[in-house]
């Protein structure tokens, strides 16, 4: 990537090094992604976005988001990486997943790359997903910035329901708790803007108390995660002001919500330290540890 560009492969690095430190890893079923085909990001994007990725080979495709010579490719085992995991869950080897990828996700539209997003991965897993069996997708969205991408992409769909709580307002603009879903599916989406300053207090208040009524009454087959660690009040991104035990708490409503298989995606997350830990706590409760 560009130099200075927060989007960096040292993302990954402290997550693996911060976890390979600990008594987590030997614990951890280790599983490769596959390579996403074309026809499975068909499955959400539109045949000129791809060709537009296909094509340009490097370079800027909007003001944030760069493609390098290994982004194409980075991308299709990200994408890939959600996939393999819902299937894995689908065949009942593995009860729930941690998707440690690099690009995110869930700015990227049907039609165009946005906000470090290239394809969206977490939107590729949930029509992959319903592909293979799962009918009701259940899509729950922490990252401080708001997945316009992934609730554009599902907006006018009561098959999945999409859940963010985000800075508001912030990046990208979107995400005001009016914003509820069109057409059948209206009442199928559910955003919850956080001013700047939200901390423990108020992010619990919304996975303790609003969340699981909403998972119950949904009633999903599966959930996928958008895990965005730019919650946390270390991240330059953010005006959020979650500690690590506050992350633990989100995870523990999620994880609590459903007796049905989760898959965590990452997405943001640039204080390096405070992407590894948060991780960590994540994996750690994942675990029942």
């Amino acid at each position: 990537m560009p130099l200075h560009h927060p989007e960096s492969k040292e993302r990954l690095i402290s997550i693996l090094n911060t976890l390979k430190n600990t008594e987590l890893w030997d614990r951890l079923i280790h599983i490769g992604p596959r390579k996403a085909d074309y026809s499975d990001i068909a499955l959400v994007h539109t045949k000129n976005h791809i060709e537009k990725v296909r094509s340009l080979g490097s370079g800027y495709l909007d003001a944030d988001t760069y493609l390098s010579k290994g982004s194409l490719e980075a991308s299709l085992h990200s994408a890939g990486a959600v996939m393999e995991a819902v299937e894995r869950c689908k065949r009942g080897e593995i009860e729930m997943a941690f998707c440690a990828v690099r690009p995110p996700g869930h700015h990227a539209k049907a039609d165009r790359a946005m906000g470090f997003c290239i394809f969206n991965n977490i939107a590729i897993g949930a029509r992959y997903a319903q592909k293979i069996g799962y009918k009701k997708v259940f899509i729950v969205d922490f990252d401080v910035h708001h997945g316009n991408g992934t609730q554009d992409i599902f907006d006018e769909d009561d098959t999945v329901y999409f859940f963010s709580t985000h800075q508001y307002p912030h990046y990208p603009g979107t995400g005001s708790n009016i914003e509820r879903g069109r057409g059948k599916g209206a009442g199928y989406t559910y955003n919850v803007a956080m001013r700047a300053g939200a901390g423990n207090k108020e992010y619990l208040y919304v996975y303790q108390d609003i969340l699981p009524q909403l998972v119950a009454k949904f009633s999903p087959d599966i959930i996928l995660v958008s895990a965005g660690y730019d919650i946390c009040m270390e991240d330059s991104l953010s005006g959020i002001r979650v500690s690590r035990e506050g992350v633990r708490s989100i995870v523990q409503s999620i994880l609590s919500c459903s007796e049905n298989p989760v898959v965590f995606t990452l997405e943001g997350g640039y204080d390096l330290s405070a992407l590894g830990e948060s991780v960590r706590v994540t994996i750690k409760e994942m675990l029942l540890i």
